[in-house]
């Protein structure tokens, strides 16, 4: 067995390191009335003692591997690790019954101050906050316009710099908002009307300076009194808050990613009476979001998670990355044609260095999507960023290293996965082509996708040079340009397909037989669906 596989590592230390208190501990703290029966839970339950192992815990037990997270903070792998403050939060939070609106509004006076903003709410992920900040802006606290949404239609609209479309606004038209884009000044001032609700604007490098930068868009809103909200999910909320100062009314962030709070929790902090309208539009109000319902274990996590943010050491933390950054390089940078590299964040978000590895796979025997699903695979499972590298025409090989969610001595084990990938790659063999004359693809083909639930019918116009195929994707709504490959009978089609703020990702493989062909098709993050289609 290697010293990966070998290795069972544990954080129970690390929580009891961290001062999360026991259960009894916890009990003791409380009204005597109810201390007794939390110690006599607390015996029987192990409350807050960390017992897992890689191993064997209460993932594994219902089928799920975890993972040693060197990618960051994604969603689709739960995000952040929560501090141990935040979890004794959560858990403190656990024990009492409190009014929800005293909470939020104490909670809104505390994100206040600690941001510099006038106020704040915590919200169930930035998404939420985007969504509650627009139904703000449209209906405020006016108590018949919020209980008619989304059928209103006064002040309706929400412009949007082409530059900040992306597919986390769904936040907005999910509320019945309309989407008015611009990509001019001149276009901004002319589309602002009396129906105009809000303006948002997604933080980045494209949206710092220029003529639809944050701090001009806000001039100009400000001029016409409409209110600026700014999305900074993955950002760190630096206080004074930046975005504030440059004139917006409303920002959001994640609580679940670099403040490492609980993960469906998120922060909307500015002007107090746009704050305290989101939060009226929220559950436990049964107004518009009541879908958003934040409990007070999650608020007061996010508030525990904020708090924190102002005690760390962000430089002693960026130095400790990149230590883990440098010994990770060490182990791997004397591998014959191994590259390195370090690479900055542009801006506030998800700011922490990131190393690239690159290589020449004819030379170490193994590409970088090869060596992905290897560290996937492995014991423990492995996440990193990227994977670059396909038999048998991309040997050029590379993956990405994330520290930002990583946890003390992971480097040693990520380390040493790489390593070992490198220098014992296994046997991979290039796929095989079939032979013989490339199948006649020309024209029009109904094509029918057989969803998990429903079907979708679309149409490929194809044209064949050789073995290369190039077409129009048609679907039921949107449409794309078709690149592809025939190999006699195999057939490979790819597509990229813009959709509102977003875009779906469509890889065709199947076999054609004459004036049919069928297979699967891979569509991202939205999974794999078959397909079936006929010449016309």
């Amino acid at each position: 067995m290697s010293k990966i596989g070998a290795r069972l590592w544990s954080r129970r230390q690390l929580l009891k390191s961290s001062g999360v208190i026991s259960a009894v501990g916890a009990a003791a703290t409380l009204a005597p009335g109810t201390a007794s029966a939390a110690v006599n839970s607390a015996e029987g339950s192990g409350v807050l003692r960390h017992q897992g192992t890689d191993a064997h815990n209460l993932f594994t037990e219902i089928g799920v591997r975890p993972l040693l997270n060197a990618r960051g903070t994604y969603t689709i792998i739960s995000g952040s690790r929560s501090l141990p403050e935040v979890k004794q939060a959560m858990y403190d939070a656990s024990f009492y019954f409190v009014h929800l609106d005293e909470m939020m509004d104490g909670i809104g006076k505390e994100l206040g101050r600690l941001t510099g903003a006038e106020w704040g709410i915590a919200t169930t992920g930035c998404e939420a906050a985007i969504a509650l900040a627009t139904v703000a802006c449209i209906a405020g606290t006016n108590i018949e316009k919020c209980q008619a949404l989304p059928y209103i239609e006064q002040k309706k609209e929400v412009i949007i710099p082409h530059h900040s479309r992306n597919p986390y606004d769904m936040g907005i038209r999910m509320t019945g908002a309309e989407l008015v884009e611009v990509a001019s000044e001149e276009e901004l001032r002319s589309k602002i009307s009396d129906r105009t609700a809000m303006i948002y604007i997604l933080s980045s490098p494209a949206a710092e300076k220029g003529p639809l930068g944050i701090p001009n868009i806000c001039s100009i809103a400000k001029e016409k009194g409409i209110p600026v909200f700014v999305d900074a999910a993955a950002e760190e909320p630096l206080s004074p808050n930046i975005h504030i100062q440059h004139g917006a009314t409303l920002v959001g962030y994640s609580g679940g990613k670099c403040m490492r709070g609980p993960q469906s929790s998120g922060m909307l902090i500015g002007q107090k009476d746009l704050c305290q309208s989101a939060y009226y539009q929220a559950a436990p109000h049964h107004c518009y979001g009541r879908a958003y319902k934040c409990s007070k274990e999650e608020a007061m996590g996010l508030l525990a998670a904020v708090r924190q943010w102002y005690k760390r050491d962000h430089e002693a933390e960026q130095k400790m990355w990149l230590s883990w950054l440098q010994h990770i390089e060490g182990s791997v940078k004397g591998l014959p044609s191994v590259k390195t590299e370090y690479e900055q964040p542009e801006d506030l978000s998800n700011r922490a260095p990131t190393l690239k590895i690159s290589w020449d796979a004819n030379q170490l025997k193994i590409t970088g999507t090869e060596l992905v699903a290897k560290l996937d695979a492995g014991t423990p499972r492995i996440l990193v960023l990227g994977g670059g590298g396909v038999r048998p025409n991309r040997m050029e090989s590379s993956i990405g290293i994330m520290p930002y969610m990583m946890d003390p001595g992971e480097d040693k084990i990520v380390a040493d996965a790489i390593y070992e990938g490198l220098t014992k790659p296994g046997h991979y063999e290039s796929p095989v082509v079939p032979s013989g004359e490339p199948a006649e693809l020309e024209g029009k083909w109904a094509v029918t996708i057989h969803y998990l639930r429903g079907k979708g019918e679309q149409q490929f116009t194809l044209s064949r040079s050789g073995n290369e195929i190039t077409g129009k994707h048609d679907g039921e709504i949107y449409h794309a340009d078709l690149k592809g490959m025939v190999h006699a009978t195999q057939v490979e089609l790819h597509s990229v397909m813009a959709v509102s703020g977003n875009v779906i990702p469509w890889t065709f493989k199947g076999e054609v037989q004459g004036n049919s062909m069928s297979g699967s098709v891979h569509m991202g993050e939205y999974g794999e669906a078959k397909w079936e289609a006929t010449r016309v």
